[in-house]
């Protein structure tokens, strides 16, 4: 895994990752406290919105980041998104109004959803080893499990001294952190492609669509999408409401699932090459699946307080661990079934694609326990997940062609 950071391109893409994810946890806390400044009893609405807000943008802009990116330049993008999101940052603070605040963070959203699949298509390209990509897929998920761990601590570090406005300052700093650390690296020019391929938005969707393993990454992220919201939506307010959990009990249940998540990256580079991506991948979302199928049991148990939160906190690790064996290597199946000059749209497609997902199942999981109960949803949604997974096994062949092994079908979409 460490091989990666032998090189210093990398070295320095990862580290303006870093702190561009350490800015982006700051803002998430932030933008809790602004909307309660600005919306009180009604801040929970008021986050829902922006939550679906995120997942609308990317939806829908990051198909257009490839042909963005070939227009000016996947260096200069990056560059410009991370200048735009720390202005917002900048700005929020200053906000009066609840609508102005849906405007800036849908800005912040789309610099997010340019500048993403921009980062994930450039990887390959500055680490060609199979080795070395699989490690740089261990570490993203690895800085994304530790800025979940790390972020809330410096919040709370900030604010011992500083009012909740001021976790905005830090936000920019870390954007206009990493847009200086991608601005100190050349990086590798784009694939040549010819003019009909330039010309679709939507081809990399296409190929996510035609080509059967990524057809069936996208299954395996369905699932991950159903379960996900049982775990990061449901598990403070099932804590705090049904269990009579503190804030700061209710917190620690999340800890474990991301304490498993970083367990499985750590464990990924030795395992995947025994293993195999399709078998990996599609045991770990039997891995992510099977804690919360234990969810309604537990509750109906009806175990002390004390000891039901502590299942949870077990069960979750598991799930923890799933959920990262499902979702880290997904860069490595992208890259081992698509043409180097497609990687960029199929990126793009990739991540567009499976935020759409998270548009139907958190409102499913906010709705649902409100209605039904958390027992009830948690089982609904694992019967999606389990759909997902029967239609990714179904549809991932046991030997994927290579990336140059093209059928008609994908090469209609790549054309179309």
């Amino acid at each position: 895994m460490l091989s990666a950071l032998s090189h210093p391109v990398y070295r320095r893409l990862l580290s303006a990752h870093i702190v561009a994810l350490l800015g982006t946890g700051l803002a998430t806390i932030a933008i809790g406290f602004l909307a309660v400044d600005l919306a009180g009893d009604r801040a929970a609405a008021v986050l829902g919105t922006i939550l679906g807000i995120k997942m609308v943008t990317y939806l829908v802009l990051a198909p257009l980041a490839p042909a963005v990116a070939r227009r000016v330049g996947a260096r200069r993008l990056m560059i410009a998104t991370d200048i735009a999101r720390a202005a917002v940052a900048l700005a929020l603070p200053f906000v009066d109004g609840i609508t102005a605040a849906y405007l800036l963070i849908f800005v912040l959203q789309a610099a997010s959803a340019l500048f993403t699949p921009t980062y994930q298509a450039m990887l390959p390209r500055v680490l060609t080893s199979e080795k070395d990509y699989t490690g740089a897929l261990a570490l993203a998920r690895l800085s994304y499990d530790l800025e979940a761990l790390v972020s809330p601590s410096l919040a709370g570090l900030l604010l011992l001294v500083t009012p909740s406005s001021m976790l905005f300052l830090g936000t920019g700093i870390g954007f206009v952190a990493s847009a200086a650390l991608i601005l100190s690296v050349a990086l590798p020019r784009p694939a040549v492609t010819d003019g009909r391929a330039r010309g679709s938005v939507t081809r990399g969707i296409k190929l996510m669509l035609f080509t059967p393993t990524l057809r069936a990454t996208l299954m395996l992220q369905l699932s991950v999408a159903a379960i996900g919201p049982v775990v990061l939506v449901l598990t403070i307010p099932l804590a705090r409401e049904l269990l009579g959990a503190s804030e700061s009990q209710a917190a620690g249940v999340l800890a474990p699932f991301g304490l498993g998540s970083i367990a499985a990256a750590l464990i990924m580079p030795t395992l995947l090459p025994r293993l195999g991506l399709r078998r990996f991948m599609l045991s770990g979302c039997t891995l992510l699946i099977a804690p919360i199928a234990l969810l309604w049991p537990l509750l109906a148990a009806s175990l002390p307080d004390a000891q039901t939160m502590v299942a949870i906190a077990a069960l979750w690790f598991v799930a923890g661990f799933g959920y990262s064996a499902t979702l880290t290597p997904i860069g490595r199946v992208v890259r081992e079934n698509t043409r180097d000059q497609d990687l960029p749209e199929v990126f793009a497609g990739q991540f567009s694609l499976s935020h759409g997902w998270w548009i139907i199942t958190y409102p499913l999981a906010g709705w649902g326990a409100s209605t039904l109960g958390y027992g009830p949803t948690a089982l609904g949604l694992v019967a999606i997940a389990l759909g997902g997974l029967v239609a990714a096994r179904t549809m991932w062949p046991h030997s994927a062609p290579h990336a140059t092994q093209l059928t008609n079908d994908q090469e209609e979409a790549r054309h179309g």
